[in-house]
């Protein structure tokens, strides 16, 4: 291996500068330009610190809040606003001018402050810096704070630290480090000074420490090789800052559907006003007709509506202790299409567990999840096993403790140790004081095991025994015989105990061997001398295989996602092999593959892999970025759960970035949404609340354009062929049927129950959009309905053509278009399901009021003179009721016929493999899309 500076500096692993891992230690420390005896001189460490930084992390300035709200105030939506403010100011509407007004302020306040929380993720990084540092200056070791280290410095490490920068391991005694939080890897690292390839990845760089890492065993001296924005936090950091906040596709579908609005709106305005000028008409006519055609066409409730409905969303969401960031994302949570999870402490509940075990020949299974001490070990007949013996030798060879309600201090391997040895009967910080260590083997990464020596009660006498805890490999070359579960010593059966190792890795057990050797009493002070020369010609006790279980839940909830046809990929930093058996257990598709395999596919390759790829080990944050980025550009919308450091630049950047309230205040931050209870089902819950709310709102907005648009065609029509004078209905009363009626109504689609099967059908399709052929065929066609009804009245209504000031016509129109204003509320509820099926107690209970306000408006003086309108006979009424009838036959027909051609899609589907095609009619479209 060439290990020269020049060839690290050539072959760096996925990152510019020079490969340290890959130098020895006293290059490394040449390369730094440091002495490894005597640290950097005062002088030179002040110097670096000026030319390279503090060791911190740091973040752009947040953008200016007046920049921020500036950007709000010129969005479409809010320009149309503020327009319709200012044609109801200047036709005299003062109150709805300044109801338009605080909705306006409302909107900018509401997006400027979700936009200022867009740098809170790299700020929260920056507070994890690690306050005091042991580092060597001028010979001398002594505590600074860890913003003041520099490229070069030396620092001591030991267990319990937090590593304060990256850093060139020098020497190291039984170093063992956590790097969850960077590498996602669940079980603590071995580290020492042996150099590793310069290609390898960043979870194997075993020469190395890094940055807010924690040391959980041993001591070291290493030289810092990269402080600040340099260090693999730092780039985090810095991907973070890259990372952009895109709009949920709810904003850029209501983007799209503003636009339409804009041009629809202003375009019968223009249409109008050129008619009204070639007919010579006052500016005043002119300005009253485009000022009633503005308000009509521009949904002056929309924003109010959506911003109601996914604040009830992420109430709801709260309930059930899944906690938003900002109110988009309730509804973004509906569209998810792919969910990127991560392993340990999301899908597993990151507590190391025994679950099976080889003894003497027989398998063993182990119960009981984490680090609680129920459960047993079980014998082939399901018999409990008492073996105090075999709790002291996996017991005893342990360093860690773990109490009665679950808190470990120690190596999370050893406390799953402890636990097994609980369950067997022994407490462990009870025995280390009963059987004190005559000596001991400290684990070492070069060697792989751990040994004890303590007199302990073997077969009823006192016996000292050499006990044995290590890599199976390593412990089974130094064994000559095993004990049988009758406690015989027979001759060792390697392959037997090979196979058994074969079948546990192959489940992705992590597999540790146990053994020992007894030792007479006049050895004592030999052993005691050099107990390492002792570990050999062992006795094999057996073999556990350890696993972080799965939660409870989280299977079920993969299931529920399938469901619903959202693909559930699992991104660990475990080993392929690992993450491979955890993916068969949840129920993932097939396809594992290793994060070298993965940085060795191009984009496209790994595109074209994607559909069969579902589980991905060892892979880096990098990885998981580019994962998620692929993804979204296949148009997918992706929900990345995560609870660490390692996680938060592909949570921010996914559409829902999915925090765990257990993790770190960066993933938190960076994430839309929090689960405070870290259970993955929590998520798919939201999923199914946030298709709900998108249902609502595709409901309100088919209620609403239908509204909008056949009133458009109202006022067009009576414009252009000088119907009831050119003025369909006043101002005022298309403005008293948006506030108060149509108020109602759309108070009654919020509280309606939520359509059955909800998770039963695939994710919509974010392409598709609010606004697409589907919905636009049925706005107009719905709007038309409504349209040709409130047309009759004016054009064949009981009053003379030439008939001045409010009429019975005009007043029987506007009855018209407020009944069916009501009536469309309960019909337009869902599609294409019927919505005069029950539920519908609890619309029905909102539309009741409308009616009566209706009827009231026509009625009172004071309501008559305000709106225009005139009292009206019985057959009147009964007129515009049987006009009604002809909406509920349109509406309710369209949808049976809808439904009858779906029904017929999918006979024939089931009958000749899906030979049907497209034969649906253009007005069908299905709410989601296939997934493949």
């Amino acid at each position: 291996m060439d290990t020269t500076p020049e060839a690290a500096r050539a072959q760096p692993a996925d990152e510019e500068g020079t490969a340290w891992w890959s130098l020895p230690p006293e290059e490394a420390v040449a390369e730094a330009r440091s002495d490894g005896s005597r640290g950097l001189a005062a002088p030179e460490a002040a110097a670096r610190l000026a030319d390279v930084g503090p060791n911190a992390l740091v973040s752009a300035p947040p953008p200016s809040a007046w920049r921020i709200a500036l950007t709000q105030t010129t969005q479409l939506m809010t320009l149309m606003l503020i327009a319709v403010a200012v044609v109801s100011l200047l036709i005299g509407q003062v109150s709805t001018a300044i109801v338009v007004a605080i909705l306006v302020l409302y909107n900018v306040i509401s997006g400027t402050r979700q936009e200022l929380k867009a740098r809170r993720s790299v700020d929260a990084l920056a507070k994890l810096q690690t306050p005091q540092a042991r580092v060597l200056r001028d010979g001398s070791l002594r505590q600074v704070d860890a913003t003041d280290l520099v490229p070069g410095d030396v620092v001591d490490l030991e267990a319990g630290d937090l590593v304060p920068a990256d850093g060139r391991i020098l020497r190291a005694a039984n170093l063992e480090t956590q790097e969850s939080a960077l590498t996602g890897e669940s079980l603590p690292i071995a580290k020492g000074p042996t150099p590793n390839e310069a290609g390898t990845a960043l979870a194997d760089r075993t020469s190395m420490v890094f940055q807010n890492t924690s040391v959980t065993r041993g001591t070291a001296r290493v030289v810092v090789v990269e402080t600040g924005m340099r260090t693999q936090m730092g780039r985090i950091a810095s991907m973070l800052t890259e990372v952009g906040s895109g709009k949920s596709p709810l904003q850029r579908e209501l983007d799209s559907l503003t636009k339409v609005l804009g041009i629809i709106a202003w375009g019968a305005v223009l249409v109008i006003i050129v008619i009204g000028a070639v007919r010579g008409q006052s500016l005043t006519e002119l300005l009253f007709l485009g000022t009633a055609v503005a308000i009509s066409a521009i949904p002056t409730g929309l924003p109010v509506f959506v911003q109601s409905l996914l604040s009830w969303g992420a109430s709801k969401l709260a309930d059930q202790r899944a906690i938003v960031a900002s109110l988009n994302d309730v509804e973004t949570l509906g569209a998810t299409s792919a969910i990127c999870s991560d392993k340990t402490g999301t899908l597993t509940m990151n507590e190391m567990t025994v679950r099976t075990a080889w003894m003497g020949g027989d398998h063993f299974r182990v119960t009981g999840e984490g680090y609680s001490f129920d459960g047993r070990m079980l014998g082939a007949t399901d018999e409990p096993v008492e073996a105090a013996t075999l709790g002291l030798a996996i017991s005893l060879p342990n360093d860690a403790t773990v109490s009665t309600d679950g808190v470990v201090v120690g190596d999370p391997t050893e406390a799953a140790l402890i636990v097994l040895g609980a369950k067997l009967g022994i407490d462990a910080d009870a025995a280390r004081r009963d059987f004190p260590r005559l000596a001991e083997v400290p684990f070492d990464s070069d060697y792989k095991f751990m040994a004890t020596l303590q007199r302990m009660p073997v077969r009823g006498e006192t016996r000292l025994v050499l006990l044995v805890k290590g890599a199976p490999d390593v412990v089974l070359g130094r064994c000559t015989t095993m004990l049988t579960t009758e406690r015989d010593l027979v001759p060792v059966d390697a392959d037997a105990a090979t196979a058994e190792l074969e079948d546990m890795s192959a489940t992705g057990l992590r597999t540790l061997a146990f053994a020992a050797r007894f030792v007479d009493d006049a050895d004592e002070g030999r052993v005691a001398a050099d107990p390492m020369s002792w570990v050999q010609e062992l006795a094999l006790i057996g073999l556990v295989g350890i696993v972080d279980p799965l939660r409870p839940e989280a299977k079920v909830a993969v299931e529920v996602a399938a469901s619903a046809g959202i693909e559930v990929r699992m991104i660990t930093g475990d080993h392929a092999v690992t993450a491979g058996a955890i993916g068969r257990e949840l129920g993932l598709g097939a396809g594992a593959v290793s994060g070298a395999d993965l940085k060795a596919m191009s984009d496209e390759e790994l595109t074209r892999r994607l559909p069969d790829l579902h589980v991905f080990g060892r892979v880096t944050p990098d990885d998981k970025l580019r994962l998620v980025r692929l993804l979204q550009a296949q148009g997918e919308i992706v929900a990345m759960t995560g609870d660490a450091v390692n996680d938060a630049a592909a949570i921010k950047q996914a559409d829902v970035g999915v925090a765990m309230g257990s993790g770190s205040e960066v993933t938190k931050q960076a994430a839309k949404l929090v689960l405070t209870d870290d259970n993955f089902s929590t998520l798919v819950h939201a999923v199914e609340l946030g298709r709900i709310v998108y249902a609502k709102i595709t409901a309100y907005l088919r209620f609403q354009m239908t509204q909008l648009i056949s009133l458009i065609l109202l006022f067009l029509a009576a414009s252009a062929f000088q119907i009831a004078d050119g003025v369909a209905l006043f101002p005022t009363q298309v403005l008293f049927l948006n506030f108060f009626v149509t108020l109602f109504a759309v108070l009654g689609i919020a509280a309606d129950a939520a359509p059955p099967a909800t998770m039963q059908e695939p994710p919509r399709d974010p392409k598709l959009g609010i606004v697409n052929p589907h919905a636009v065929a049925e706005w107009l066609g719905y709007g038309a309905v409504i349209f040709l009804i409130s047309l009759v009245p004016l054009v064949w209504g009981p009053d003379e053509p030439s008939a001045d000031g409010p009429t019975a016509s005009m007043t029987m129109a506007y009855v018209v278009v407020g009944l069916a204003t009501v009536v469309s509320a309960l019909l337009m509820r869902r599609s294409p399901e019927s919505g005069l099926v029950p539920p519908i107690a609890a619309i029905a209970k909102f539309l009741v009021w409308p009616v009566v306000i209706i009827v009231l408006s026509t009625e009172l003086g004071f309501l008559q003179q305000l709106l225009g309108t005139v009292s009206l006979t019985g057959w009147q009424w009964l007129e515009c009721v049987v006009l009604l009838l002809f909406l509920v036959v349109a509406v309710e027909g369209d949808k049976w016929i809808r439904r009858l051609r779906a029904t017929e899609r999918e006979r024939l589907a089931a009958g000749d493999g899906g030979a049907a095609g497209d034969a649906g009619a253009p007005f069908e479209v299905s709410a989601g899309r296939p997934r493949g």
